[in-house]
């Protein structure tokens, strides 16, 4: 317990964390009371060794100690707990030690994030082939795993994700004799919007069986299956040209080696005069490495990218980018709506696998969270063509568009 309460007295400076240790000593860390900071956290240790672990390996003890039950919160919430921490250390360098940690993660960032063909369908498997009823019980009723749009505060998840698919499609410069291709269409959402909306012609692709039998399902059960295609295939392997190519939520797990390849295939694949909108979590600041907890058990191969690392791989294949949005308090908002409907069907959950699964995905999206309300992480819309008269000189076409877009389908809605 010496280093963790070295370490935790230099970090904590608002706010107040409780710790009761194994052997039920109570150790106080107390900083300035703040507005920012949250209420007292308590937080107990179950195991005699845990404190020199989450010195150690913070990221993996707290990730796998919570998961375990190894540590619990005795007052407040794991959230409240994380927030804590991640409030204090953005006031502070991490401590020496961590960074030393860090700086051997960056070492093998690029095995790490090692993803050939096989590799990257067995990523995909350990996360988006999950029981469909898992993802039915927290998601919205479109199944969109990815950002939502909080348009107007207090919108519900559905009108938050039907709003980010309108935000999308006002970018893409949509026309019904489009081609558009869906780079990790998931669950069929938004090809099937653009399908429906704009009558274009859309092939999506995904790794995951899973996605790829339920989106075929909803396509045949819309009616839209002879304008709404969806394979099972590796974007390595595409030949054919599209007008309007968009992916959202993939580029997460393309993984850094292999940004050439991306947008190399992204760039053969764009018509002259086409628009590619890229949907991705990134990072602010400099490039780093994947978090070792959520690498493990969330997302095997996921990195997060910096802009750094995106544009000039960009600018390489000769594209220009013509639009870039951040939308990372969007993403804070759409993983609190995800816990409380996580946590409201979390008996439901437990049924379909069982309590440590519960607690990792409740941490998962409780770090989650966090790393995009307090720390680093955002989410970067990212508009590419190849030719920059084919986009209009301002953005105002953008809010036009969604406007059009919002009464058509209202229209719709009560003409049915």
């Amino acid at each position: 317990m010496y280093v963790l309460q070295l370490i935790l007295s230099h970090l904590i400076q608002f706010g107040n964390l409780k710790i009761v240790n194994a052997d039920g000593k109570i150790y106080h860390f107390k900083g300035d009371n703040s507005e920012f900071a949250p209420r007292e956290v308590c937080v107990r240790f179950h195991d005699k060794q845990y404190a020199r672990w989450l010195a150690l390996s913070p990221s993996m003890a707290l990730g796998k100690g919570y998961m375990d039950g190894r540590i619990s919160v005795d007052n407040g919430s794991i959230y409240d707990f994380l927030q804590l921490l991640a409030l204090n250390v953005k006031q502070n360098d991490y401590h020496w030690l961590h960074r030393f940690f860090d700086h051997l993660n960056a070492l093998r960032k690029r095995f790490q994030q090692f993803n050939p063909e096989r590799k990257s369908r067995e990523n995909v498997a350990h996360h988006y082939d999950l029981s469909g009823k898992l993802y039915e019980l927290f998601l919205d009723r479109d199944h969109q795993y990815s950002c939502a749009y909080f348009e107007k505060p207090g919108n519900n998840l559905d009108t938050a994700q039907s709003d980010k698919k309108c935000h999308i499609a006002a970018k893409l410069l949509l026309e019904r004799n489009h081609k558009v291709l869906d780079i990790g269409s998931g669950w069929g959402g938004m090809g099937l919007y653009i399908a429906r909306h704009f009558g274009t012609q859309v092939d999506g692709i995904t790794l995951s069986d899973e996605q790829f039998k339920v989106s075929n399902q909803r396509a045949k059960s819309e009616n839209l299956d002879d304008k709404a295609k969806f394979q099972l295939r590796d974007y390595r392997n595409l030949e054919d040209t599209y007008d309007r190519i968009v992916s959202v939520g993939m580029f997460e797990h393309v993984g850094v080696n292999h940004f050439k390849t991306y947008f190399n295939k992204i760039h053969d694949c764009l018509a002259k005069e086409g628009v590619a909108l890229l949907h991705t979590i990134g990072r602010i600041g400099p490039p780093s490495v994947t978090d070792p907890w959520i690498r493990k058990y969330i997302f095997p191969g996921g990195y997060i990218p910096s802009l750094s690392e995106i544009l000039p791989v960009i600018e390489n294949t000769g594209m220009v980018v013509s639009d870039i949005e951040f939308l990372g308090l969007h993403y804070a908002e759409t993983l609190r709506n995800w816990q409380q409907r996580f946590q409201a069907n979390r008996d439901k959950v437990k049924n379909i696998y069982d309590e440590t699964f519960c607690r990792m995905w409740e941490y998962y999206l409780a770090c989650s969270e966090v790393s995009f309300r307090h720390l680093d992480s955002t989410v970067f819309q990212i508009q590419i063509v190849k030719d920059r008269h084919v986009v209009p000189m301002t953005r105002n076409y953008m809010a036009k568009e969604e406007t059009m877009l919002r009464e058509a389908m209202a229209n719709d809605t009560r003409a049915a």
